[in-house]
């Protein structure tokens, strides 16, 4: 997994905003073979767009996780249900709280509660009725040509291309949403879904392409399930058995093609609940990765990148800054982005920072402001590269 030895790298989390054709092929839903070629020619045209943007990681913009709506916060989670057995999918009933059923602990939503009401908080209206997957059964993994069909797209689109380095996208163990009905406990669903999502990983590794593992839960449970009574104690006890959890599903991938990303959520919203850094760093660092990605341009955490200078960084891994947020619709100067990787070069040293996105960008900002902040990532992590190297290093 490449590092900035020469020049600040910059890349993304990962989503990137799907063309209107495709969403629409998702909706319908299309039949595989109507699909499918304009999920590879899609590929193709991103990973292209990211190059000419001055991404030197590149990924396949999880165009193959299902996404019918221009604003889409769950894609990056929600496909697992079509690549698990044991899940059914059922109509919530009129009285059903999606949000109070996983974010009922929530300080952030009791303490803005009044925001939370008001349509500025909504996501947006979905096309297609919305339903929740309830375990009923074993769960074991059947995506097998799912994900070989989104390496094969990736693999394509990246033939012959100038790039430094090359990653795919995948949700970590433990996302249950919802009740299940067959597994005794939470824990034994979850570490279910833990073996069986290691085969999706492994795929991808042994396809010869980086993985990044997609774990907001470390988080951003804290605030779901322990903001409101503060009680850090018994949250560190749930994330370190997490963490131990995650680490399972990693055994027999290697570390150095292992990145791992943490964010808090892409809701608009005050997120006053949420959990520092600081009390969380150890147990991040605990993971079986090469690569660790925080959020940095969030206003909430822009801060933290002072607790990196209090953290030994295991000798050759890597930390991944977000210098650019989804959410907001104004976009960062480069000079301020380069500001921003400075302070993290710092902390680290630059041969240990790179330069990349809060959280991932498809879905959750107009297409066309995503594409632009990306380009302005581009151009402050040359223009930080200038500064930390004293010499032109990458052009704009």
């Amino acid at each position: 997994m490449k590092r900035s030895s020469h020049r600040i790298l910059a890349t993304h989390v990962g989503s990137l905003p799907r063309p209107a054709d495709l969403r629409a092929l998702y909706l319908e839903p299309a039949p595989p073979e109507k699909l499918e070629p304009r999920l590879t020619s899609a590929v193709a045209e991103v990973v292209r767009q990211q190059i000419e943007a001055g991404i030197d990681v590149v990924n396949d913009g999880e165009f193959g996780k299902p996404m019918s709506d221009a604003v889409d916060y769950g894609a990056w989670a929600t496909y697992v249900y079509e690549r698990l057995t044991g899940f059914e999918m059922r109509d919530l009933s009129n009285d059903f709280d999606i949000i109070k059923s996983f974010m009922g602990g929530s300080k952030d939503r009791r303490d803005f509660a009044e925001y939370y009401a008001t349509p500025e908080a909504y996501a947006g209206p979905s096309s297609r009725a919305i339903r929740f997957p309830i375990n009923v059964a074993p769960i074991r993994y059947a995506g097998h040509e799912i994900i070989q069909r989104d390496i094969r797209n990736f693999k394509a689109a990246l033939a012959g291309k100038n790039l430094e380095d090359a990653f795919m996208t995948a949700v970590v163990t433990g996302v249950v949403i919802g009740r299940g009905e067959y597994y005794k406990s939470a824990e034994e669903q979850a570490a279910a879904v833990a073996e069986a999502m290691r085969e999706e990983y492994k795929a991808i590794t042994d396809a010869g392409i980086n993985l990044q593992l997609d774990d907001p839960l470390i988080v951003n449970i804290y605030e779901f399930d322990y903001s409101i009574a503060g009680d850090l104690k018994a949250f560190r006890k749930w994330a370190a058995a997490h963490v131990e959890l995650v680490n399972h599903a990693l055994e027999g991938i290697p570390e150095d093609k292992v990145r791992y990303h943490v964010c808090w959520g892409s809701w608009k919203g005050p997120h006053s609940a949420d959990l520092p850094l600081r009390d969380v760093i150890d147990l991040v660092l605990k993971v079986k990765a090469n690569q660790y990605s925080v959020e940095a341009a969030n206003p909430q955490h822009e801060h933290e990148w002072k607790v990196w200078k209090d953290v030994k960084l295991p000798a050759g891994k890597a930390v991944i800054p977000g210098v650019i947020s989804h959410k907001t619709n104004v976009l960062e100067h480069p000079e301020t982005i380069a500001d921003r990787i400075a302070r993290y070069a710092e902390a680290l040293g630059r041969e240990n920072v790179i330069a990349s996105t809060d959280c991932g960008m498809g879905g959750r900002i107009h297409p066309s402001i995503a594409w632009a902040k990306l380009r302005a990532l581009a151009q402050g992590a040359a223009l930080a590269s200038d500064r930390l190297w004293g010499r032109t290093t990458h052009s704009a």
